[in-house]
């Protein structure tokens, strides 16, 4: 094989690493949604804690109370906003696929519902049809910058990195410096190898007061892939409970094994072609 072909899916293994941690709390990833349990709103159960702060057994309380409260009114905007996110959180796509199509047929003109739904299709590997959803909710007079994150998403989901981050951009022209877009811009840089750039753009959007765990989980991702594990795992230990730190840090170990045997199997590769 040659190099110059190693080189790329080298990136691209690379990138399905990165975007493992971000499915993990949405789209993906490279995902740039946030929890819908912060709602106000009577028919969704509260919850003490975000879901990307609580344990498997937390989310799973919150996942059954949050799915009845659902079952009950199925046509209920915030609870299916809300239920739609935590099963993508735990990993049920197709479940959340599911219930945000139910609620986007009760709300076809909502904005916020038809973002949720187009982010649903993508998790769902369903991404032209993504597109499409999420180009439906916006308006060019009242352009709307959570749907050009959305739309970025999809966008480098579809290996269309140089499209994706001019949506990113858009989106930060609206509202700058918000974390999830980001960390949106930073993880598109993982595409194409630019681990410092990256970076970069990750380290802003941790700073950022708003930002939550989860992006600092995506630079500590980025920081390991640079071979600076034992930063990575202080960035990772942060604000989580030992529990959670704990399988983060591992997850994030794994993450680097991986790495490491990729990058041993592009050497093979080179070595065999100079040996041609």
């Amino acid at each position: 094989m040659a190099a110059r072909e190693t080189s790329p899916r080298y990136r691209r293994k690379m990138l399905a690493c990165a975007c493992t941690a971000l499915v993990a709390l949405s789209l993906a990833s490279c995902s740039s949604t946030r929890n819908h349990d912060n709602i106000k709103t009577g028919s969704v159960p509260k919850t003490t804690r975000a879901y990307d702060q609580m344990n498997a057994t937390q989310l799973a309380s919150a996942s059954a109370s949050i799915g009845k409260a659902y079952e009950a009114n199925p046509k209920d905007r915030n609870t299916g906003l809300s239920y739609a996110n935590i099963l993508q959180m735990t990993g049920r796509q197709s479940q959340a696929l599911a219930v945000m199509q139910q609620v986007a047929i009760a709300h076809p003109s909502d904005r916020e519902v038809l973002a949720a739904y187009g982010k649903a299709q993508a998790a769902a590997g369903q991404l032209e049809q993504a597109l499409g959803t999420i180009g439906r909710a916006q308006t060019p007079d009242r352009p709307d910058w959570r749907l050009y994150s959305a739309e970025g998403a999809v966008l480098d989901q579809l290996g269309r990195s140089a499209e994706a981050r001019g949506r990113y951009r858009m989106a930060l022209d609206i509202q700058p410096n918000d974390p999830t877009v980001l960390s949106n811009l930073g993880m598109s840089y993982v595409l194409s190898g630019d681990l410092r750039t990256a970076e970069t753009y990750l380290r802003s959007a941790s700073e950022q007061p708003t930002a939550d765990s989860r992006v600092r989980q995506n630079l500590a991702l980025v920081v390991g892939l640079q071979g600076r594990f034992p930063e990575a795992e202080q960035i990772a230990r942060r604000e989580l409970s030992p529990q959670q730190a704990d399988a983060n840090v591992a997850y994030l170990r794994s993450m680097l094994a991986q790495q490491n045997s990729w990058k041993q199997l592009a050497a093979k590769d080179t070595d065999t072609k100079n040996t041609n």
